[in-house]
C-alpha cells in the first residue's frame, strides 16, 4: 500500500554544528610535551577544579589491573614475582607488551565485541533453534583481535567482507556480524519477518559503528537528533538485497574442488540407491510441503512456487527465507515411513552404508550474509515502520547531516552482489568519517576505565552524555587513525599513562569536588564481569582448560536449571573451558553468567550492567560449580604448602590475590580455619558429609582439609577476588 510522500528535512545551523558531527581535530596536548599526552589533557582538567591526580598504584595492583584488563585472567605468581623483581623504568611496559602478545588477549577483547554484535548460537524466540556454525564468527573475532587487525579493515570485513574479499573465507565469515540477528524461524509472514531483520541490522550498524540511535527514525523523524525518517531507510537500503549465507566454504578453492571431485564419485556410485529412497519418500515430502504452504501469505507462496529464474529480487528473498522449511529432502522424509515402505527404506539405507568409505565426509562451512544477486528490491520509507505501508522510494545513502554525496557503488562486472554494502563499509571506515574512530576509541577507553569519555558509548547524539574531555577524545581518535587503526597501540598508549596507573584509593577532597570521578582523579575500582569471575576462579583452582576455538561447550547445569535444550558436553575438560566458549542460547543463557549480568543477546549491548543481588551471592556460596572450584583450589594449596596451616594461608592468598596476607589477614584466617575444623569434626562425628579436596597429603586430617576448602570458598566469594582496582 502506497502512502503520501514524506516531506524533505531541513537541519538548523545548531544541529549542523553539533560536536559529534564535526571532523576530528587533533589538538596538541597541553604542556608542550613534558607529560604523557593523555596525562596532559587529564591534568589540565583536574587543575580547573583545583585537583591533582592520585599517586601511582602499587606494582601488584598494577599487574593485576593490566592482566585482568587485557586478558580477563589473573596474573600467575611467577608473573607477579618477575614484575616485582624488575626495577627497570620499562618494567610495566614489558608487562603490557607480554599481555598484548598473549592469545588470551583476543579472548578477552573479543568478548567485548561479541556484546556489541549480539552474538548467540541460536535463533531466539520460541523455536530458538541452534545455529551450528555461529561459533566461527566468535573465533574470527578472537583471531582478529590477537592479530591486531586494523580496525578499518575489521569494519569493512564485517559489513561487506564477501564483496570486498570474496576469496577470503574469514572475510566472508566476518559478515556474520549482520547474521547475529534473532529470528523467529516459524513465522508465517515472511515479509514482516524480513522487515524486522532489516530494522535490527540497520539499528545495530548505526549503534555499533556510528554511535547513533537511528532506530528512533524508523517510524518518524528522530525527535532529538538530526536523523530523518528518509535517512533511516536510505541507510537500510544498503542491506535491501542481503540474505543469510550459511554455506560459506572454509577450505581453499583447491581443497573444495578436490572434495567435490570425491563427492561426485560417491554420488555416481550411489545414485541408483538414493533415487529409490527418494521415490519412497516423495509422497511424504509432498504432503509435508503442502502442509507448510498453507501457513504462508499469497505473495510468499507464489515466490516459492515460481521458477528461480523468473523471480524478482524481492521474491527471491522470500523464497530464500522460506527455504529452510520448504526445501524438504525426500530421502529425509523416507526415514519416517512405516510398514513395508519403512522396511524397504531400511534395506536401501543398509546398501547405502556400504559406500560410506567413498564419501569425503562432512564439509565444514561458516555462516554470514550475502546479497541474493546484483539487483536489489526497491526500498521505501515505511509509515510507522510497517512493511506494507509504503511511502516514497529511496536509494542507498548516508545520514544527510554527515554526508549528502551519493554512494559510489561499483563492483566488477558479473559480480553476484549489488556492491551496496561495500559502499557503506568504505564510508564507515574512512578517516574522514567523524564518528567511527571517535566511537571506537571511546569503547576502548570505557573497557579500561569503566566509563567512556562519552559515558553513553552507543549514543553520541543529543540525548547522550557530552564528552568529559572532548580534546582528549579527538586527539585519541586522530592518533588511532594515524597509527593505522591499531587497537593494540591504543591499549599501550592508555596503559602507559599515569592516569591509568593511578591508585584506586578514594580521597575526601576529590570526592567533594568530583564525586563521580568524571575528571579521572583516581582509577575507579570495577567488578569483574561474570565471565572473568568464572575464568579467574578456574585459573586459581588450577582447572582452567586453555584450549581455544571450536563449537560452544555446554557445562553441566544445576539440577534446578536443567532443561532439554542444554545437553552437557561429554568431554571431561569442556566444563573448564574459558567462558567465551560456553554455548550461548538466547532463550536459556548459562545461569552462572546470567546471574552476573550477562546481556540479553537479542540486541546489542554497549556496556554491562553491574548489579548486586542475592542470586549472585547464592550462586557463589551454594553453587555446585563454586564448591568444586574451592575443592580444587584447596588441593592446589595443600600440594604447595603441605600440612602447615600458616603456609596454607600464605599460599591461598598468593594464588587468590597475588599478595601475601597481612598479619591481621593471617590471624583472622587461621582463627577461621581452626574454628571451622572443630565444627566440621563434630559434623563428621554425627555422620555429616564433608566437602574434601581431590587430594589430601599425609599429615592432614579430613576435618583440616574440609576446613581449608571452606576457607578457599570464602576467598572466592570476597570482594578483593571479584574486583580489579
Amino acid at each position: 500500500m502506497l502512502f503520501a510522500a514524506t516531506p524533505a528535512k531541513e537541519y538548523t545551523a545548531q544541529q549542523r554544528q553539533y560536536w559529534a558531527f564535526q571532523k576530528v581535530k587533533s589538538t596538541r596536548p597541553p604542556g608542550g610535551g613534558a607529560l604523557h599526552p593523555i596525562d596532559a589533557f587529564v591534568i589540565e582538567k583536574l587543575k580547573s577544579k583545583g585537583l591533582a591526580p592520585s599517586p601511582r598504584a602499587g606494582k601488584v595492583t598494577l599487574i593485576r589491573r593490566a592482566t585482568f584488563d587485557l586478558t580477563g585472567l589473573p596474573p600467575t605468581p611467577d608473573e607477579v614475582n618477575a614484575f616485582l623483581k624488575d626495577t627497570s623504568p620499562q618494567a610495566f611496559e614489558k608487562v603490557i607488551d607480554r599481555l598484548l602478545a598473549s592469545p588470551h588477549y583476543g579472548e578477552r577483547w573479543a568478548r567485548h565485541w561479541l556484546d556489541l554484535a549480539r552474538y548467540a548460537e541460536s535463533n531466539g524466540f520460541r523455536g530458538d533453534e541452534v545455529r551450528p556454525n555461529a561459533w566461527r564468527y566468535r573465533d574470527y573475532a578472537i583471531h582478529a583481535f590477537n592479530a591486531d587487525k586494523p580496525y578499518d579493515r575489521f569494519v569493512r570485513e564485517q559489513i561487506a567482507g564477501d564483496e570486498l574479499w570474496p576469496g577470503d573465507p574469514q572475510a566472508r565469515i566476518a559478515t556474520a556480524f549482520n547474521r547475529q540477528y534473532p529470528d523467529e524461524s516459524n513465522a508465517a509472514d515472511l515479509m514482516h519477518r524480513r522487515q524486522e531483520i532489516l530494522h535490527d541490522v540497520t539499528d545495530t550498524v548505526a549503534l555499533v559503528f556510528m554511535g547513533l540511535t537511528v532506530g528512533c527514525a524508523k517510524c518518524h523523524d528522530h525527535k532529538f537528533d538530526p536523523i530523518s525518517q528518509k535517512d533511516y531507510y536510505r541507510l537500510q537500503a544498503f542491506f535491501a538485497a542481503t540474505g543469510e549465507d550459511d554455506r560459506i566454504a572454509i577450505w581453499s578453492q583447491d581443497r573444495v574442488a578436490e572434495y567435490n571431485r570425491k563427492l561426485a564419485v560417491w554420488e555416481e556410485k550411489t545414485r541408483h540407491i538414493r533415487d529409490q529412497i527418494a521415490a519412497l519418500g516423495e509422497e511424504t515430502r509432498a504432503t509435508e510441503f503442502r502442509f507448510l504452504m498453507q501457513k504462508y501469505p499469497a505473495l510468499v507462496k507464489s515466490s516459492i512456487l515460481k521458477p528461480a529464474a523468473e523471480r524478482n529480487p524481492y521474491e527471491a528473498l522470500m523464497a530464500q527465507k522460506a527455504s529452510n522449511q520448504t526445501d524438504r529432502d525426500p530421502i529425509g522424509s523416507a526415514a519416517k515411513l512405516k510398514g513395508a515402505a519403512g522396511k524397504r527404506y531400511k534395506e536401501l539405507s543398509q546398501q547405502l552404508k556400504e559406500f560410506a568409505p567413498l564419501h569425503p565426509g562432512e564439509f565444514p562451512v561458516g555462516s554470514g550474509v550475502a546479497d541474493i544477486g546484483a539487483e536489489a528490491p526497491p526500498t521505501h520509507v515505511l509509515r510507522l515502520g510497517i512493511y506494507d505501508a509504503k511511502l516514497d522510494p529511496v536509494e542507498p545513502g548516508f545520514p544527510s547531516i554527515l554526508d549528502t554525496s551519493s554512494p559510489s557503488i561499483r563492483l566488477p562486472g558479473g559480480a553476484a552482489s549489488t556492491g551496496r554494502r561495500s559502499a557503506l563499509a568504505n564510508w564507515l571506515a574512512s578517516p574522514d568519517n567523524p564518528l567511527t574512530a571517535r566511537v571506537m576509541v571511546n569503547r576502548i577507553w570505557q573497557n579500561h576505565f569503566g566509563k567512556g569519555i562519552v559515558a553513553t558509548p552507543s549514543d553520541f547524539g543529543i540525548m547522550g552524555q557530552r564528552p568529559t574531555h572532548p580534546e582528549l577524545l579527538d586527539w585519541l581518535a586522530a592518533e588511532f587513525v594515524r597509527e593505522g587503526w591499531s587497537i593494540k597501540k591504543m591499549h599501550r598508549l592508555i596503559l602507559t599513562s599515569a592516569t591509568y596507573q593511578q591508585s584506586s584509593d578514594s580521597r575526601v577532597d576529590a570526592v567533594a569536588a568530583d564525586p563521580f570521578n568524571r575528571l579521572l582523579w583516581r582509577y575507579a575500582p570495577q567488578r569483574l564481569e561474570g565471565e572473568s569471575i568464572r575464568d579467574t576462579a578456574l585459573a586459581v583452582a588450577g582447572l582452567l582448560n586453555p584450549k581455544m576455538g571450536g563449537p560452544g561447550v555446554m557445562p553441566p547445569l544445576p539440577a534446578e536449571a536443567a532443561n532439554a535444550r542444554w545437553k552437557a558436553s561429554s568431554k571431561p575438560d569442556d566444563p573448564y573451558r574459558r567462558s567465551i566458549y560456553v554455548f550461548v542460547r538466547r532463550s536459556a543463557p548459562y545461569p552462572m553468567l546470567q546471574v552476573f549480568d550477562m546481556p540479553d543477546t537479542h540486541e546489542t549491548c554497549d556496556r554491562r550492567n553491574v548489579t548486586t543481588t542475592a542470586p549472585q551471592a547464592l550462586a557463589m556460596i551454594n553453587g555446585q560449580d563454586t564448591l568444586e572450584w574451592a575443592q580444587a583450589f584447596a588441593a592446589r594449596v595443600l600440594k604447595a604448602a603441605g600440612a602447615n596451616p600458616s603456609a596454607q594461608v600464605e599460599q591461598a592468598y598468593t594464588l587468590a590475590y597475588n599478595r601475601p596476607p597481612t598479619a591481621w589477614d593471617k590471624d583472622t584466617a587461621l582463627t577461621f580455619v581452626a574454628q571451622q575444623k572443630t565444627t566440621i569434626a563434630d559434623r563428621a562425628a554425627s555422620g555429616g558429609k564433608l566437602a574434601l579436596p581431590s587430594a589430601i597429603p599425609e599429615g592432614v586430617t579430613p576435618a583440616e582439609a574440609a576446613a581449608l576448602v571452606d576457607f578457599c570458598h570464602m576467598l572466592l566469594n570476597s570482594n578483593e577476588f571479584v574486583y580489579r582496582r
